[in-house]
């Protein structure tokens, strides 16, 4: 058993994190889930102890069917370790049951393709530059970023995303990749608008969210991923660039306001 991705990497800087995901290497997690209820009830039959089962979703970007089980108070998700191989026409991957480097080089990002096995209470580190990454506070994709994006180009807004939480650099390979002709056609025929706007969602709610809108300006993405209605021919793509740079640019003034008037 190895706890998988966010909660090990926020461990590592000293946040608390109830965000525990275990990858299971030979079982499927519904399975393991029963194992665990039955030793509850076994221990406690007065307890009322169940799981749940999040089917496969793609519009939800769940991919792999996930048990989720409450342990002394917390809520944990039981998945497998997986590979994934993608179509030309689609950001849902088809499926296998993978290996922990499998796992691991499918992230998007390498601080978040971290593993703590259990069994051996160690740090795996499968990408053999998660845990160098972090210390710098480096965003670089496992696998090489213009093949990770195409593959699925929302993982072009959470390295954003990513970045602006964790005060992180972003890789100049990432820069290139953004720019890339392949890529826009990957976003306007992979994603959809929900995808999109639920992913910029998390971004702005967190924290600098003028440097997102900053770094979503410098990869070329922000006409692709914010469209006035068909009907305003005023607001062409350009302009709504122009906009937004001005609000984040506003925001940053008025972030060095504060912290002065502070």
């Amino acid at each position: 058993m190895r706890v998988a991705g966010g909660w090990v990497r926020d461990k590592l800087l000293g946040k608390e994190s109830d965000d525990i995901d275990i990858a299971l290497d030979d079982m499927f997690g519904e399975e393991f889930a029963e194992m665990i209820r039955s030793k509850q009830l076994k221990e406690n039959p007065d307890e009322k102890a169940g799981f749940g089962v999040i089917k496969c979703n793609s519009d939800k970007s769940k991919h792999l069917e996930t048990a989720v089980i409450n342990v002394k108070g917390m809520s944990i998700d039981l998945v497998n370790l997986r590979s994934e191989e993608y179509g030309e026409d689609s950001r849902v991957p088809d499926i296998k049951i993978g290996s922990p480097e499998q796992d691991a080089m499918r992230r998007d990002l390498t601080v978040n393709s971290l593993f703590y096995n259990i069994n051996t209470q160690q740090v795996e580190d499968f990408t053999g530059q998660g845990l160098a990454d972090l210390e710098k506070g480096v965003a670089r994709t496992p696998l090489e970023p213009l093949k990770t994006f195409i593959d699925d180009p929302l993982r072009v807004l959470r390295v954003i995303r990513f970045a602006q939480r964790f005060s992180m650099s972003i890789d100049q390979q990432i820069f290139d990749a953004a720019h890339n002709i392949e890529l826009r056609k990957a976003f306007e025929t992979k994603l959809s608008y929900e995808r999109i706007m639920s992913e910029m969602d998390k971004m702005f709610a967190g924290r600098n969210p003028h440097i997102s809108v900053l770094q979503m300006h410098q990869f070329g993405i922000t006409s692709l991923c914010i469209k006035a209605p068909h009907e305003i021919e005023e607001l062409t793509p350009e302009i709504i660039d122009k906009l937004l740079l001005v609000s984040a640019a506003t925001c940053n003034v008025m972030g060095a306001l504060f912290a002065i008037i502070k």
